[in-house]
């Protein structure tokens, strides 16, 4: 029968394209056929009819996400709230590690959680929409200020809140912190806000690459031990880059792979 075949040929056109991301924006044909797992035959034939019809450029020897690929995208989000754009991948998150995800944002020298998908587990870290909490406490936090020079200046320059043992406190060690951070690309932190509790985050970005929030999955340090969140990095950055990519954000130029902010000293 002849009727599935297009359907495989848009299976393997997808994985095509699922190739790029923000980090890795040019591919040459090989990393393509690396990425993919496809025949070279199949990558050269796909390839050259995804460039013929505008889907993928062609920049010399390497490939990229085609130009008119925005302009066909973007009727799907017009008009759409960037909270309702992410709820479905707080939902798959969630879902792949079992843990509560949220999203936080930056509000009057605070973290505020703006949406979330809770854990089913009975045993949860209290956490909910429109919840307050500060800057200098948690993975979320450090994300939001190590990706916003001005912020991470004010709350340097002010009192830190000890309020576990485990709460950096101390000006000059929250910067190091900060610029690690910046240099990983994402934080994990155990017990700094509430005692028990673990959390890894990893910013998102909007098209003038500025931040636009800490994505977090979150939950009680019992089933989120150092070694467990380490291990969820790679599907927390994944998620992350889905949001920015979906709301047609574009990653700083210094982080076209991660690397240092220079967080003053004053």
């Amino acid at each position: 029968m002849q009727g599935p075949q297009p359907l495989l040929v848009l299976a393997k056109i997808s994985d095509i394209l699922d190739s790029f991301s923000l980090v890795r924006p040019e591919l040459t044909l090989a990393q393509i056929r690396e990425s993919t797992g496809l025949p070279t035959s199949t990558v050269q034939r796909l390839v050259g009819n995804l460039v013929a019809h505008g889907f993928i450029d062609r920049v010399d020897d390497r490939y990229r996400v085609g130009v008119k690929m925005p302009y066909w995208a973007a009727p799907a989000t017009h008009g759409v709230e960037v909270i309702e754009i992410i709820k479905p991948v707080l939902q798959d998150l969630r879902d792949r590690v079992g843990e509560t995800v949220c999203f936080f944002q930056h509000s009057m020298g605070y973290r505020v959680c703006v949406a979330m998908a809770e854990t089913r587990h009975m045993l949860r870290r209290d956490m909910a929409v429109g919840r307050i909490l500060p800057l200098h406490a948690g993975s979320a936090g450090r994300v939001l200020l190590a990706w916003d020079q001005d912020l991470a200046d004010r709350i340097l320059a002010a009192r830190l809140d000890q309020l576990t043992d485990s709460t950096i406190t101390d000006t000059d060690s929250l910067r190091q912190a900060i610029k690690q951070t910046r240099a990983d690309g994402y934080a994990v932190t155990t017990g700094e806000r509430e005692s028990g509790a673990s959390g890894l985050s990893a910013p998102v970005f909007n098209p003038q690459a500025d931040l636009v929030g800490a994505l977090t999955i979150m939950g009680p340090t019992l089933r989120m031990p150092a070694e467990v969140c380490v291990g969820w990095v790679d599907d927390l950055l994944e998620g992350a880059e889905r949001i920015t990519r979906m709301i047609g954000g574009r990653l700083p130029s210094s982080n076209t792979h991660p690397g240092s902010m220079g967080i003053s000293s004053a």
